[in-house]
């Protein structure tokens, strides 16, 4: 086997990358300026995975999931002034507790086409989750047992825990899932390619009209968020409890993020508990971007949002030290309940209330 390292700096990446971002495209969405992600500092929150590879795979894996990570701090200013926030408060390293992504559950362009990669690099499939009302349901992945990032730094870290949901397209109505269907067609192989296309920040499939993408914000705002964003990350959540007093409790992390004027989700409360309180989640709303519709029409849409969760200790290791305690030993796996709220971070609700 031929060992690939692609590198952002090689010529090939940088001209496709230049290819895909350039604001005259016809499926992409408008971009700010490049922010360097490289200064954040990420460690896997998933069982105290740590990673030891230095392989060629392992030097592609992560540079997809580097493109897929500069697309997503360069639509969202808001995601990427809040890492840089609570990084420099104490110099806190930044944990990702986990990445999310969204899909359309039809024709292979669901839940599977964003796995595959996932899979390929050594995670592991675990529950699956359902929201009847949404439409949606959604399947975590953990990272590689005994992983190692090396140096720790960035994207190079050890590996997040990975969260995909998908519509429900089947269970829309007949007018919503003739759009959808269309350009998932239209995307003809795209699907087999939708970490590419999340890496670069483009659709897999044209741009839809101002009209299409309307009616399906009536009946799914997922959906019509998919629509416009595709396979970009839709967030990233910062781990809480690995980063320094004060901030390792999210209630201090919630209120150091208002004080800075940022607005937090307010579904069911800022704050959102599991049933056996041990999962602790909190989510921005999302930023809004320009967006030229098919048509010529423009509208500002939703795009990402960041996330913050702090996992507490398990019972059965209540009476560890502090020092002693692993991710191992705190709470795993997602809340039906807690995401359910956080899916609201797109919603119009959300967007355009008052701070």
């Amino acid at each position: 086997m031929i060992s690939i390292r692609p590198s952002s700096s090689s010529p090939i990446f940088s001209s496709l990358r230049s290819s895909f971002t350039n604001r005259s495209s016809p499926n992409f969405i408008s971009l700010p300026s490049t922010i360097n992600h490289s200064r954040f500092s990420m460690v896997s929150a998933s069982n105290g995975s740590q990673y030891s590879s230095s392989s060629g795979d392992d030097s592609f894996f992560r540079s997809v999931l580097s493109g897929m990570e500069q697309v997503y701090l360069n639509r969202n200013p808001t995601a990427n002034t809040i890492l840089e926030l609570v990084q420099s408060t104490d110099d806190n390293q930044i944990c990702y507790d986990h990445l999310a992504y969204r899909t359309f559950g039809v024709d292979g362009h669901g839940i599977e086409s964003m796995s595959k990669l996932f899979l390929d690099f050594g995670y592991t499939e675990r529950e699956e989750l359902r929201f009847p009302k949404k439409k949606l349901k959604a399947l975590w992945f953990s990272p590689p047992p005994n992983v190692n990032g090396g140096s720790g730094s960035g994207i190079h870290g050890p590996l997040p825990r990975v969260f995909i949901s998908e519509l429900l397209v089947d269970q829309m109505s007949p007018e919503a899932q003739e759009i959808i269907r269309k350009y998932t067609r239209l995307s003809g192989a795209g699907h087999k390619h939708s970490a590419i296309s999340s890496a670069l920040g483009c659709l897999t499939w044209p741009k839809p009209s101002h009209m299409e993408f309307q009616q399906l914000a009536r009946e799914s705002e997922y959906a019509a968020w998919t629509l416009v964003n595709g396979y970009t990350l839709n967030h990233v959540t910062i781990s809480a409890h690995r980063l320094k007093p004060p901030l390792n409790d999210i209630n201090n992390l919630n209120q150091y993020i208002q004080d800075k004027g940022f607005k937090l989700n307010s579904e069911g409360g800022v704050l959102k508990v599991s049933p056996d309180g041990l999962l602790l989640q909190s989510s921005t709303v999302a930023d809004s971007i320009p967006f030229e519709f098919s048509d010529g029409m423009k509208e500002t849409v939703p795009c990402s949002y960041i996330e913050f969760a702090q996992r507490l200790v398990l019972p059965q290791y209540k009476d560890l030290p502090q020092d002693k305690v692993e991710e191992v030993h705190r709470r795993d796996g997602f809340e039906v309940g807690n995401a359910d709220k956080i899916f609201e971070s797109t919603s119009k609700d959300q967007l355009t209330r008052a701070a």
